[in-house]
């Protein structure tokens, strides 16, 4: 790609237009209406935000701009004009056509998008190859150079790994930089930076920002982070229950919602759990070293002491080595040097050669419950199993104990018979919460349980989580790149950076100034809901 320039229309001219789009998704053996008579137009150049809560139809909206409906799902009336073409009524070879070099979709999930098989550099390239935008060699060129906007390490061979050679907040920049190889007219982000941590996603948005500005494209910025699309958007479009409930220029909107809807959004805050100290450790990680295959040395000398019935949040950025820590404590990497010690026992480094008395006794509940539960599993089978196995359950005591748990993480029995595709994202993650419970453990592993969910979800969940601590005494490893849930949840912080514990204590004294270079960077790399907040930190660090 050797030009900078996108030759199919000028800035503010209308690409998208959908007037009165209905959409309809199957469940309960009928069908619903779930978008209902909601109308989208973007400019080119614009980026307009979709927010609202879990189920609002956020991603089922952003799709129908491609003239895409996902399984389960049909378009039922309305109108998609892009570009002046009826999405409506082309074909699917037609609109195939389109999708991947005129339109292009970010997933949430970008380690659920790429191939294993297949080098990065040849995945990134192929829509545009594929697509004739340009050749192979020219297009693996540009792929270089957007490696480089997105501020990937080593640009010139990082196209060479797998998907499971990088990280996920890697892998969630090689998404963008393949979606944006053919230099599409309009790019769907589907929460993109969700699953990042707070330094990596500022790198991110200020590359995405520059992009979709360098090349006059426009966006829908779908997200349930407020300060995010604070930052990424020029129009904000609020949606509940499939409809719309306002739309605004975006610091309108922030200073000024008009709806009781919005309002409750922009009040929605962190809970604030007072700390509590102990120095009863339940579990400790003293002088660990990793490594994966012996040669990638991961962790070093990690020593980390869990007091029991509290919660100790680990943060750093993507790469510092906190979900291996979790591996490293659950028997999935056998530590190079050091131990893992529970109860003020040893555990054996390796899962293999754990009993069934120490696998029960640490759970690990992993953030996207989408590709942690069994798609043809109904809810009672996944919360039985380790009723099962773990406590030998059958029948009817197996039933009675699944409705109990049902009704601890505050559903009833309607669920037990219900898919993981029929459940929204809250209603998943507090299944895996069941599942994690069922074990009945002393320690559960919470591996960024949050990141994916709304905040009105997302603060119910932690609600329940703190319940569940307060009545039941479990204790919490929580890794977490998001400050405002370690404010929540955590009695003490670990902060990690590159394998490495930076430093770690009680809460307050952690978040207290002054503070380590690294932790400095990480509090002050949390968006905040002032649309002028990026452009701030970008131009403090440039001087700094």
């Amino acid at each position: 790609m050797t030009t900078d320039e996108n030759p199919r229309g000028e800035k503010g001219d209308v690409l998208l237009d959908m007037r009165d789009i209905r959409i309809d998704g199957f469940s309960d053996e009928r069908w619903h209406e779930i978008i209902k008579g909601v109308d989208l137009t973007l400019k080119r150049g614009e980026v307009m935000g979709l927010i609202g809560e879990s189920g609002a139809g956020k991603s089922t909206l952003g799709k129908a701009a491609m003239g895409y409906a996902q399984p389960g799902c049909k378009i039922k009336s309305g109108t998609i004009m892009f570009d002046g073409l009826d999405l409506m009524a082309m074909s699917e070879p037609e609109k195939q056509a389109l999708w991947g070099s005129r339109i292009a979709y970010v997933a949430q999930s970008a380690a659920a998008s790429f191939n294993p098989a297949h080098r990065l550099i040849n995945q990134t390239v192929e829509a545009t190859v594929g697509h004739n935008v340009s050749g192979e060699a020219e297009s693996k060129l540009d792929a270089v150079n957007l490696y480089e906007a997105l501020q990937l390490p080593n640009p010139d061979s990082i196209g060479d790994r797998y998907p499971h050679q990088v990280s996920g907040g890697q892998l969630q920049r090689i998404m963008t930089a393949m979606a944006m190889s053919p230099r599409p007219d309009l790019i769907i982000f589907d929460e993109p930076t969700t699953a990042l941590d707070v330094t990596t996603q500022v790198e991110v948005l200020v590359a995405m920002r520059d992009i979709v500005e360098k090349f006059n494209t426009a966006a829908i910025y779908i997200t349930h982070d407020l300060a995010v699309v604070a930052q990424m958007a020029d129009f904000i479009k609020v949606l509940r229950y499939g409809e719309e409930v306002e739309e605004a220029e975006t610091r309108k909107m922030l200073a000024e919602p008009e709806m009781d809807y919005t309002k409750s959004l922009w009040s929605v805050r962190a809970l604030e759990k007072p700390e509590v100290e102990s120095d009863d450790i339940v579990l400790k990680i003293d002088g660990v070293d990793a490594a994966y295959g012996n040669t990638v040395k991961v962790l070093h000398d990690v020593t980390i002491a869990i007091p029991r019935g509290r919660t100790v949040a680990v943060v750093g950025e993507s790469g510092s080595g906190k979900s291996t820590t979790a591996r490293v404590i659950t028997g999935l990497l056998p530590p190079m040097k050091g131990q893992v010690t529970f109860n003020g026992q040893p555990l054996p480094g390796d899962l293999e050669s754990r009993n069934k008395d120490q696998l029960q006794r640490i759970q690990m509940i992993y953030q996207m419950a989408d590709t942690a539960m069994n798609p043809r599993q109904t809810v009672g089978e996944i919360i039985g199993r380790p009723l099962e196995f773990y406590h030998g359950l059958r029948g009817s005591a197996r039933n009675e104990r699944i409705s109990e748990l049902l009704k601890l993480i505050e559903l009833d029995d309607s669920f037990i018979d219900r898919l993981p595709s029929e459940l929204s994202g809250g209603q998943k993650q507090r299944i895996c919460i069941a599942r994690a419970l069922a074990a009945e453990p002393d320690v559960i592993i919470c591996d960024e349980v949050t990141s994916a969910l709304d905040q009105i979800v997302q603060e119910g969940i932690l609600r329940l989580l703190l319940r569940l601590q307060k009545e039941m005494g479990i204790t919490y490893l929580f890794i977490t790149h998001d400050i405002a849930v370690v404010k929540a949840i955590s009695d003490e912080i670990v902060v990690m950076f590159q394998g490495k514990v930076v430093e770690q204590g009680l809460k307050s004294e952690i978040l207290t100034p002054p503070h380590p270079d690294y932790t400095q960077l990480l509090l002050s790399s949390v968006p905040e809901m002032d649309p002028d907040w990026l452009d701030s930190l970008v131009a403090e660090r440039a001087e700094a």
